[in-house]
Formats: C-alpha cells, structure tokens, sequence
C-alpha cells in the first residue's frame, strides 16, 4: 500500500537526483536535494487540505489529481506560471523573459529575472494571502461537528452566523495590508488581493453548486428507479476516508481547479524563495516538482489510509496553519520573513493537532494504528 502509493514518487526521485548529478555534478545534486525537502517540509498542510477535498472527489478524479495534477503541478505552477507572473508585472513579452530566466546573467531594465520576481511578490503574496485566508475563516467561522480548541472555534462559530463575514474580514485585511505594508504598490496589492478573493470565490462556489445539483440529482434518481441508491454505494465503496467520494463531472472538476490553485497559492513562497538557493531555474523546477510529488502522494494515503477520519484533529491544525501561512504573506508584503519560520510554523500546529488527535482516540479507546483502521480490498485503486 504505502510504496504502491508512494511508488511514483520515488521514481521520479531517483530520476530527477541523477539527471541533477548528470547535468550539474554534485553541487546541482545537493541544490535539487535541498530545494525538494524544502518543498515538502513547507507543505504538509497543504497535502492534509488536499486530503479534505479530494476525499469528495470520486476514484476517477483523485487519478486525475496525481496524474494530470501531477504535471499542472510541476511545469504549470512551479515553471510556466512564475514566468507569467514576471511578463505581466514587469510587462515584458513571453520571449524576453524566457530568455532571462535561461541565462541568469542576463537583465531586463536592470534587474535578472529572480530578481524580477522577488519585485512581483507583492502581488503574489496578496493574491495567495486573500485565497488561503479565505480558505481559513471559512473553515474557522463555520459550524464544525468536532472542535479541537473549543474555547476559540464556539464562539467563532457563533460570529460566523453572520452572512458573508468571511468576506468582510478578508476585505478589512487586505485593506489593512494595502495601507501598512504596501507602501508605493498599494494598488497592485489591492487588485492582486481582489483577484485571489474572485478566484476563491468563483472556484469554490461553482464547486459547491455542481455538487449540490448532484446530490439533488442522485436524491431524484433514488426516488424513480433506484440508481440512485446503486450511485451512492458506489461511493461508499471508495474506502473509509471517502465517505463522500462520488463527485464527479463539473462538481470534480472545479474541486481540481480549486486544489491547483490552492497549490499554487502554496507554491508561491517556495518558488521566490528557492532563487536564495540558486538563480537555475531548472533545478528549481526539479527540485520543487519532486517535493510536489510527495505532497501529491501524501494526499492520497490520507485519503486512502482514512487519516483524517481516525486523527479527526489534523484538519483543524492544517487550517490554523493555512491562516498562519496567509498571515505571513500578507505581512512579507512589507517585511522579509525566511522561509524556515512558515515551516516550522505549519509543522508545529500539524503536530500539535496529531498530538491532540491521539490522547483523543486513548481517551475514547480508539486504535492508534491505522492499518487497523481499514483493509487493502476497501481502498480505491488509483
């Protein structure tokens, strides 16, 4: 189960390691190495999110996700996508960037092309702050059937009746952050801001709204000839962390279009930081696309091991490190903030939370190991 899962990951590992030594020698083999555990220490919330989406998502889809997923991952966000970023915030033609990000001596208007991107990070903080801010009050302002911090999530939850006041708060911060921390870029920061609230917005609502028409429609279906009832144990047939894993259609994939931006949202901070390392933009890509493997992995053992069902804290602790994380974008507007502090932050509230989550099983007598939690024959084959 675990190398079946994990089995691609370590393949591309071992591919993409000597492919460093063969191009770079032993220097771009420890940079690819370094960039890659980079990457996944910084992203263990984020596959835990994953998990939480993809385990409504049917078996068809969560194939899609490490496959398609894969690739949009790798050369969409971690290559192509950056030198988006730089074409349309320096308003450069495609060509011209291209050409600075192959020769890292090369200028434009003074400037090479990493740092042409660490120019751009305001916008990008502002956009991915807005999403994964949006992603966190959300969570933490709706009703929840288990709390972990009761004292902060039952009062949350009482506020959150409010219509839309998600969207006012996320407002109120990207005002706050246009004003104290943008300085000269404040309209920049505003529309990047805008447009990540927009993206979250949109993806997420239509998400929700094909989802919801599908649930009406296999309701129907349950009432006529009864497919709908063959629909629905179909889904339950997808393992015990996908209780709810029968989404399919336009619902599945607007909950892909979600989960790419989120991790674009994530990837943001490891590409700009990642030019600290090293100024080659294909070692970045290799070595932020292995890291970006595991994560893809990891996402679905959660989902196929039941994880979040069994450690039922994980979810919280991953949420309160997604708000931890667009806290920090939104303040590194402004103020530098390494790379090894957003880590540690996201690794101490995961541990925290798994912590949490097993004195609550010893509590309640729940077993601890996970492989007692669920057989081989009952998980999806992805």
């Amino acid at each position: 189960m675990f190398l079946r899962t994990f089995g691609w990951s370590f393949g591309i590992t071992l591919l993409g390691l000597a492919a460093a030594a063969y191009f770079w020698g032993a220097t771009g083999f420890g940079i690819v190495l370094i960039l890659s555990i980079l990457e996944i220490s910084l992203s263990f919330d984020n596959a835990v999110i994953n998990a939480t989406v993809l385990k409504r998502m049917n078996p068809f889809w969560q194939r899609i996700f490490l496959t398609v997923g894969v690739l949009i991952a790798v050369f969409g966000m971690r290559l192509l996508f950056p030198l988006i970023v730089v074409a349309l915030t320096a308003h450069m033609n495609p060509v011209t960037v291209v050409q600075l990000a192959l020769d890292e001596t090369k200028t434009y208007n003074g400037l090479t092309y990493a740092q042409h991107l660490t120019a751009a990070h305001p916008a990008i903080a502002a956009f991915g702050g807005m999403f994964l801010l949006m992603i966190f009050l959300d969570f933490i302002l709706g009703e929840k059937e288990i709390r972990w911090l009761e004292w902060i999530e039952r009062p949350l939850e009482k506020i959150g009746k409010l219509d839309q006041l998600s969207v006012v708060i996320a407002l109120i911060a990207l005002m706050l952050s246009s004003r104290f921390f943008a300085g000269d870029r404040a309209e920049t920061v505003l529309l990047a801001g805008v447009a990540g609230l927009t993206t979250y917005l949109a993806v997420g609502g239509l998400a929700n709204l094909f989802e919801s028409e599908g649930d009406e429609d296999e309701d129907g279906d349950a009432d006529g000839d009864g497919d709908g009832e063959e629909t629905a144990s179909a889904g339950k047939g997808a393992g015990k962390g996908s209780s709810v894993a029968g989404v399919t259609g336009k619902a599945a994939f607007f909950l892909f279009l979600y989960l790419e931006v989120l991790d674009a949202s994530f990837s943001f901070d490891g590409v700009v930081g990642a030019f600290a390392i090293t100024q080659d933009v294909f070692q970045i890509t290799l070595g932020l696309g292995i890291g970006a493997m595991y994560i893809r992995s990891l996402t679905v053992y959660l989902v196929r091991q039941g994880t979040l069902d069994d450690y039922v804290y994980l979810e919280h602790g991953a949420h309160y490190a997604i708000g931890a994380l667009a806290t920090i974008l939104l303040v590194s507007i402004k103020y530098e903030i390494p790379e090894v502090v957003t880590g540690l932050i996201g690794v101490a509230f995961i541990g925290l939370a798994l912590l949490s989550s097993i004195l609550r099983n010893k509590r309640e007598g729940r077993p601890s190991e996970l492989a007692a939690a669920q057989e081989e024959d009952a998980l999806p084959k992805l």
